[in-house]
């Protein structure tokens, strides 16, 4: 009736008078503890005095068989108050009085069997979240029985508890046969959760024996295809929103709670900035369910009332936001979310003032990046700017605007004299004294408010990034990372050039692990926030470097010289002169800046065991010195792609072999690239061949090929060869890895087995068919260089294999046919070389539709030298046969026509023209004769261009929108090795272009080289 006090003092009237020992005590007892039930569970003084109230109940009711009904009472009254502890953090403070409670049902030998078994469920679950497995096994090896006798549809629910926690009980050996099939249900599940696919499958081989219907819960759902995956997600959402309210009106609460769960699990891919508005609806009757329900699933109303406010918040709905983060942070009982939960209340409530001026200059920024996130597209950058540089003024008044004036040309001053550096030499001083101007601002500023510091000036960084205000950007980047304790160490300098002598492979690393693990651990959330901001940071240095007119690691080139000059002057050398020394030293700096950012983010993702921090390190690192990898200059990158694979093989590749065989890849080829052997002339190759002895490494050399073929190349092969499913990468990656191995163990001296390289235990027999032919091609392609030769199968032998393969790549297989027929061509195997060649054109023609347009350029370049290979085997096979001049001229015009198609192709269809009339393509050209195929070869449509089409640099398509998973390198090489191998497409991180990048696939085939293919 709602009157309490009337009952507190009815309550106090009955126990001052000593009345006679009844059920009437118990039930006075019982009512005691209802009026001092505790309001929150903060308050653990009274939820104490709450359950002696009772136990007093229970020690009196469990003395009298007559009384048991209070024992009963008390424990369902018990579970009601107790009922908000079973929140994650609370359940531990139930353990003595729910386990008294347990222990006195049994006691009584409780009817309910059911209600005294789910209290035994929740005290098992009290111990396993207090840490107590003993008592956890000791309830288990009593209530397992207990369930299974007599509440069996609850026993599944406890053998998933035991399974889950690996409490190890005593069973007996034999069980009915349901029971058995729940079991291994319960094993096909967990197993599915952690990724055990093999015991899934053999659990589900046994239900199938068993009962064919039980499979069908073991079923591992085929994943949407790319263009239709959000599409397809979001109609799974509506779906669930629907099935959620049909389960709200059928009243199960279990069922409830099931269809939440998978709701937020199906919602956790969509919660991106640009996709989350469309789950407002389905996360808003998700909470409001969880509400009504009053659900104990704390932690996951908490995450979703914080999606919800930022759904709220994009749409500048800022009460319903606030309110949600209010929810959120009465739900957080752990303190999990808390730091975020009021960072974000503070921002809404300072997104609320519109004429006051906060009096904290944290606050102050807060509000200016507010104001500069909301700015409209339309806005000038120099509005922007204005917003984001106030922001960084409160933060630091003293110093930011120094450090940005660092890169304001109006303030450099280069006094009176003028040379021809002298600017140059300005700008870099002003720079560099303006930079170290920042490491004040944290000295002076002591530590004040560190944390909410970090998050503000990486914020601001963030916005200006997304802005495009490169100079705010690198100048709040340098602000933020100012408060990682390692950064402000000097980290190991970036080498560059050749390494030390004496590497050893896996057991040096240069860049400082012994200084970091001297620090102060910071939290994982600072970690990671620092992580980030490197990357912007470094992206942003990039950029700068970009406006200097350099690309990262490259040295600048010397402006011209355009003042005039007396009569016998002599010009100085630029690396003469100190200042454009200053200058140089400046941008390798930067570039040194750029790298060491890059770096310490995967040593933060290492760290915080966080692979994706390390995957977008490696990513970023192998972009942007995209073009130090196509000009063959990997071995300036060696300390970092070392340190980088050390980390990945640390923290584990998360399923990206694709990455980690083109790091693998990169690294391999910067090891052995300068070893390689300038070509020799045709002549001494000759002589090499006579001579069979070769003189063998030094040992420096000899230590760094062995390091990229055992260590690196043999690792990333064996990872990749189809012993796991998940581990298997495109055939053009490994193509990449094969060449590199195959070239050093020609360096080393080491022949090739008869497997070629396949391993034994290998069961992937299609990886292993593509291997072999590989392994073979580039072989031949070594061959013949003035190297050790391999031991090389016949070449019927290979074209027979390479017709057995199940090639999963087009261009791959086009390009092992157009080199087959360039080595058969030259083996004189005429038959050969017109079955290869047909073969090759026939498919290329067929799926030309199928091939982006970078990938239609060198279809068309692998098409033309086929088809005047073709030609030319014709030509010299004739044997009095004229008939067949006719062939000939048509192989000739379908090069022509092929090559007409290439960008730049001119010299191509000129050299296919002198080809046609028998006239070496590199003489001296006459007039063209009229009429014929040779005029039809003339009409093909010529486009003058300055690259010849044979330059690698005429694929070049790169782009720069943020991280992405790089294409293997590929153009100008050394012409000793590993023959023509097609990079692997480019796929992405964060963003969503991809870079071209290909270099070219095969020679022209058209010179009498053995070496055809370069490396």
């Amino acid at each position: 009736m709602g009157q309490r006090e009337v009952s507190e003092d009815c309550i106090q009237m009955y126990f001052k008078v000593k009345g006679p020992v009844t059920q009437f005590l118990g039930r006075a007892h019982l009512c005691r503890a209802q009026l001092c039930a505790p309001k929150s569970t903060e308050n653990m003084e009274e939820f104490e005095n709450c359950v002696t109230q009772y136990m007093k109940a229970i020690n009196f009711a469990k003395g009298e068989p007559r009384y048991y009904f209070l024992v009963y009472n008390a424990s369902v009254l018990y579970w009601q108050m107790v009922r908000p502890f079973l929140k994650p953090g609370y359940r531990h403070h139930l353990v003595p009085s729910l386990a008294q409670m347990v222990s006195a049902l049994s006691q009584t030998e409780e009817e309910d069997k059911e209600w005294q078994a789910e209290l035994m469920l929740e005290l098992l679950q009290c111990y396993l979240q207090a840490g107590e497995s003993e008592e956890a096994a000791k309830l288990c090896a009593t209530a397992a029985p207990f369930i299974k006798a007599h509440v069996p549809q609850k026993y599944r629910q406890m053998f998933a508890l035991m399974v889950s926690r690996d409490i190890h009980i005593h069973r007996k050996k034999r069980v009915c046969c349901w029971l058995l099939m729940i079991l291994l249900f319960e094993l096909a599940h967990l197993s599915l959760i952690l990724k055990c696919w093999e015991i899934a499958s053999d659990c589900l081989s046994d239900l199938k024996k068993m009962d064919s219907k039980v499979s069908s819960h073991g079923r591992k759902p085929s994943s949407p295809g790319p263009l239709c995956c959000v599409q397809a997600q979001l109609d799974i959402v509506r779906r669930l929103d629907a099935t959620l309210q049909r389960a709200v009106r059928l009243g199960e609460p279990r069922l409830v709670h099931t269809v939440c769960a998978t709701q937020w699990n199906t919602c956790l891919p969509l919660l991106q900035h640009n996709l989350r508005h469309h789950l407002r609806k389905p996360l808003t009757s998700l909470a409001d369910v969880l509400e009504k329900a009053d659900s104990l699933a704390a932690q996951l109303r908490c995450q979703v009332h914080v999606e919800l406010a930022h759904i709220e918040e994009d749409a500048d709905r800022l009460e319903p936001a606030t309110e949600h983060l209010r929810k959120a942070a009465l739900l957080d009982g752990l303190g999990l979310y808390q730091d975020k939960i009021t960072r974000a209340l503070n921002r809404l409530q300072l997104c609320t003032l519109l004429y006051q001026v906060p009096a904290r200059d944290e606050d102050r920024a807060t509000m200016a990046i507010e104001q500069a996130k909301k700015a409209m597209p339309k806005d000038s950058v120099r509005k922007k700017r204005a917003l984001l540089v106030n922001a960084g003024l409160a933060l630091a008044p003293d110093t930011f605007q120094i450090v940005l004036d660092g890169e304001n040309e109006a303030k450099v001053s280069t006094g009176k004299t003028r040379g021809r550096f002298t600017y140059l030499f300005a700008k870099a001083r002003h720079h560099t004294l303006s930079v170290d101007k920042a490491v004040g601002h944290l000295r002076r500023l002591g530590g004040q408010n560190d944390k909410e510091r970090i998050h503000i000036w990486a914020e601001l960084a963030k916005v200006a990034r997304k802005q495009n205000v490169w100079d705010v950007c690198r100048t709040a980047s340098r602000f933020c990372l100012l408060y990682d304790s390692v950064k402000v160490k000097k980290l190991a300098k970036f080498k560059r050039g050749k390494k030390k002598k004496g590497w050893d492979g896996p057991g040096q690393d240069s860049w400082g692990h012994s200084e970091a693990a001297l620090q102060k651990q910071a939290s994982p959330t600072l970690l990671r926030k620092f992580a980030e901001v490197g990357f912007i940071s470094a992206e942003a240095t990039v950029h700068l470097l970009q406006s200097e007119g350099v690309q990262l690691n490259n040295r600048p080139t010397p402006p011209e010289d355009v003042s005039q000059h007396p009569m016998g002057y002599i010009p100085e050398c630029p690396e003469d002169n100190a200042e454009w020394i200053m200058y140089r030293s400046w941008v390798e700096g930067l570039s040194q800046y750029a790298m060491n950012c890059w770096l310490r983010s995967a040593d933060i993702g290492q760290e915080i065991q966080e692979p994706w921090i390390v995957q977008n390190a490696v990513v970023y690192v192998l972009n942007h010195n995209h073009h130090l990898i196509k000009a063959g200059r990997q071995r300036e990158l060696l300390d970092a792609l070392y340190h980088l694979l050390g980390i990945m093989k640390a923290v584990g590749h998360s399923g990206d072999s694709l990455l980690l065989a083109m790091l693998c890849s990169a690294l391999a080829r910067g090891l052995i690239i300068h070893w390689i052997p300038a070509l020799a002339p045709e002549k001494a190759r000759k002589q090499a061949r006579s001579n069979p002895l070769h003189t063998p490494l030094d040992p420096e050399a000899a230590s760094e090929v062995r390091a990229a073929v055992e260590v690196i190349c043999e690792f990333a092969l064996n990872l990749t060869n189809g012993m796991e499913p998940e581990e298997v990468v495109p055939v053009s990656a490994r193509q990449q890895l094969i060449a590199t191995w195959v070239k050093g163990k020609q360096l080393l001296q080491q022949q090739i087995g008869p497997r070629l390289g396949v391993e034994e235990q290998s069961t992937n027999e299609d990886i292993n068919c593509t291997t072999r032919v590989l392994v073979a091609l580039e072989m031949y392609s070594c061959n013949g260089l003035g190297l050790m030769d391999f031991t090389v199968p016949p070449l019927a032998q290979l074209v027979k294999m390479a017709s057995e393969c199940a090639w999963s790549d087009l261009l791959v297989e086009l390009q092992t046919l157009m080199r087959l027929t360039h080595f058969t061509y030259m083996a004189r195997d005429h038959e050969a070389t017109m079955a290869c060649s047909q073969k090759a054109i026939q498919m290329g023609i067929k799926y030309l539709r199928t091939f982006n347009p970078v990938e239609v350029q060198l279809l068309a370049e692998m098409l033309s030298s086929v088809a005047c290979i073709q030609g030319r085997s014709i030509m010299e096979n004739l044997k009095g046969r004229k008939q067949l001049r006719l062939a000939a001229a048509k192989a000739f015009i379908e090069s022509a026509r092929c090559a007409s198609a290439l960008e730049g192709h001119s010299p191509w269809v000129e050299m296919l023209g002198t080809t046609a009339r028998g006239v070496p393509w590199d003489c001296p050209r006459g007039p063209p004769l009229p009429g014929g195929p040779v005029a039809r070869v003339i009409s093909c449509p010529v486009q003058r261009s300055p690259v010849h089409p044979q330059d690698p640099r005429r694929h070049e398509r790169l782009s720069w929108d943020g991280p992405k998973k790089p294409g293997a390198e590929g153009g100008e090489r050394s012409q000793q090795g590993c023959g023509g191998s097609r990079p692997g497409p480019a796929e992405l991180t964060w963003a969503p272009t991809a870079s071209a990048g290909l270099g070219q696939a095969f020679p022209a085939g058209l010179q009498a080289s053995q070496g055809a293919a370069p490396w």
